[in-house]
């Protein structure tokens, strides 16, 4: 469902001169299946996800979403995904259900659907104590929650999920760790980007580290750990030897 190739960014800073977000990187991800691409700040994470997402044109490369490519097919793509990013707003005089309501409406959704819709996932992610609470007096884990609700009031069959756990406290984080395996059961194909190596394991069938805007291992956890030297079951110690290898 998601393909892509070679893909590459430059950026261009009046500062720093030519930086080199993204150097030909290549991955695919699956119908039901879960992609984590992991890495340290900076790594590239975000900039891949913004391309996937539309928000950003690649330097060179090829993305593909259900077919589509995002360059030339940017409007019919972002119907199809569901875009989680700390870098998409909301409107703080709004209400959780009026959100809803209003995301619902921009992709085409009939408001008895998005009501039915609404009503099973302000259920399933525990925010109904608050659905009619402006966001501008929510705290930082119920506004996640609500940035959450709102990329999947359309039911996408594709995800995008830039750090979905951010800001919650360890029982929500579950909740919504939960909410993404039935997403994967439901046959969606979600990519899962995050630095926290747990969620991954417990989480992701492949998964994708990146570094310098390069991906170093790509593969099974068990692929990832035959490629380290660590010798470790554990994903944290795989990780950091396989980003230390990356530089050498």
């Amino acid at each position: 469902m998601i393909q892509v190739e070679g893909l590459s960014k430059i950026f261009n800073d009046k500062k720093r001169g030519k930086v080199i977000a993204l150097d030909n990187i290549s991955f695919n991800c699956q119908q039901g299946q879960i992609f984590g691409l992991l890495g340290p700040n900076g790594a590239g994470k975000t900039t891949t996800l913004r391309i996937l997402a539309t928000m950003l044109v690649p330097t060179q490369g090829r993305v593909k979403v259900k077919g589509l490519d995002v360059v030339r097919e940017a409007p019919q793509v972002r119907k199809c995904i569901g875009f989680l990013s700390s870098e998409t707003g909301l409107y703080d005089r709004f209400t959780p259900r009026e959100t809803i309501k209003f995301f619902g409406r921009i992709n085409g959704v009939e408001d008895k659907i998005i009501e039915k819709r609404r009503a099973e996932i302000f259920y399933n992610l525990k925010m109904e104590d608050f659905q009619d609470i402006r966001v501008s007096k929510l705290s930082t884990g119920m506004k996640q929650k609500l940035s959450i609700a709102r990329s999947i009031i359309h039911n996408p069959p594709v995800l995008i999920l830039d750090e979905p756990t951010v800001g919650l406290d360890i029982i929500t984080a579950r909740t919504v760790l939960e909410y993404v395996k039935k997403f994967r059961e439901e046959g969606k194909c979600i990519i899962y980007s995050t630095h926290i190596m747990r969620e991954a394991e417990k989480l992701c069938d492949i998964m994708a580290i990146i570094h310098q805007g390069k991906i170093i291992a790509q593969g099974s956890l068990e692929e990832l750990k035959k490629n380290s030297s660590s010798h470790s079951d554990d994903l944290e110690d795989v990780f950091f030897e396989l980003i230390k290898q990356g530089e050498v």
